[in-house]
């Protein structure tokens, strides 16, 4: 069967930089979005003069097409885990109406996700105090105040747990089971948390209770990470995802899988090769040339859309028929595992590999030794399979 890609959208970028908007003037991307009203709402990352990130709006009826984009801010930092105490973090004022924000490295809000559910719109994301782990955060608003354009946010909470690097978390758009499902990544894999509820109160986190693991022999074997929540249709979950490669190791591409999830998940079908890679000179060219990176999705009718930030500089839209990828995912890609976190060390550590930093790649870890960390997270360290250098499996049994 031919290769299944992602069309892009011919007239891409859909959001640049305004260099009037002092908050939005060096970059726009990794947007989410989400369908409502007939229309497709976009909140994307934006970084101005000051290092900080915050998120802009759009809106699309088309889902190609922007007709709205706000000249303020719709969510900015507020708390100490977003960087507000950093000095030049950035600074709102009711006076002038302007948030001065930037570049991202002196933290921020990052990389949105949006899902709506229980008549909310939740906001997951990134929260970067500029120097501890970035962490998952999330907040949420009523469907009214959301679609009125009152940003009316709920306090923000962390949802994973410190000192861990946890990023690309979003929430399934229905229950299962009666539980809310929340995908996020812990390098290398993609976790899946079934949870009670979704009232975080600080001191409960996120535990990665399933992972899908990189795959060693394919496209997508150095890390992956959930990009829009998924998509409800008849063959199952469609997820779309970014991953990276160990032998493209500075290219970030797409793929696809289809996701049971109910009792215990399972991956039905992964696609064999990428369905978007960088190649478009928008995708190349930028503060980080070869990255897309998808945050935001919509289904209108039978077409499916797909937003992403390019070299980490612009917004862009890629689309396909949903019908004609499911196929291609049904008749032509594998079905893999889903591991379990509870799954004993033992168990693993004869599939288990490490990044070598001697060899500059993945390898198998042989003569492992169980390890504890200081965050309480477990692992294994071994040598390398090639070269014998000491290498790592960290996090748990699921990552590092």
């Amino acid at each position: 069967m031919a290769r299944f890609c992602l069309q892009r959208f011919e007239k891409n970028p859909i959001l640049t930089p305004i260099s009037a908007h002092e908050w939005e003037s060096l970059a726009v991307f990794n947007p989410g979005a989400v369908y409502l009203e007939g229309r497709v709402h976009i909140l994307y990352r934006a970084i101005g003069v000051t290092d900080t990130s915050v998120l802009g709006y759009a809106s699309s009826s088309d889902g190609f097409h922007v007709e709205e984009r706000l000249d303020k801010p719709v969510y900015v930092p507020r708390e100490p885990f977003e960087g507000v105490q950093i000095p030049h973090s950035g600074f709102f004022s009711e006076e002038t109406g302007k948030y001065v924000s930037g570049g991202g490295t002196l933290g921020g809000c990052e990389d949105p996700r949006v899902t709506f559910i229980d008549d909310r719109v939740y906001l997951t994301y990134v929260a970067f105090d500029g120097y501890n782990p970035p962490r998952v955060a999330m907040s949420s608003i009523s469907r009214e105040d959301f679609l009125s354009r009152r940003w009316k946010w709920k306090k923000p909470v962390l949802i994973s747990p410190p000192g861990v690097i946890d990023k690309s978390a979003c929430i399934l758009p229905e229950k299962i089971g009666g539980k809310y499902v929340i995908f996020h990544r812990i390098y290398p894999n993609l976790l899946i948390d079934y949870v009670d509820d979704l009232e975080f109160d600080g001191n409960r986190f996120l535990a990665g209770e399933y992972f899908i693991p990189p795959d060693a022999s394919s496209w997508d074997s150095r890390k992956l990470g959930a990009g829009p929540p998924p998509f409800k249709t008849k063959d199952g979950w469609l997820l779309i995802y970014h991953a990276v490669d160990d032998a493209d190791p500075w290219n970030y591409k797409m793929g696809a899988m289809l996701i049971d999830l109910e009792r215990e998940p399972r991956v039905i079908a992964r696609s064999k090769q990428p369905i978007l890679e960088p190649e478009a000179i928008y995708e190349r060219e930028g503060l980080k040339s070869g990255v897309i990176y998808p945050c935001g999705g919509a289904i209108i009718g039978n077409e499916l859309m797909v937003y992403y930030g390019a070299a980490d500089q612009v917004v862009c839209v890629a689309h396909a028929n949903v019908n004609k990828l499911l196929d291609y995912l049904i008749k032509d890609c594998s079905v893999v595992s889903i591991r379990h976190r509870e799954a004993s060390v033992e168990k693993l550590e004869e599939e288990l590999s490490g990044y070598c930093s001697e060899c500059q790649a993945m390898r198998k870890m042989l003569e492992t030794e169980k390890i504890l960390l200081k965050n309480g997270y477990h692992g294994l360290r071994g040598r390398c399979e090639i070269c014998g250098k000491t290498i790592f499996h960290l996090q748990d049994i699921y990552g590092a």
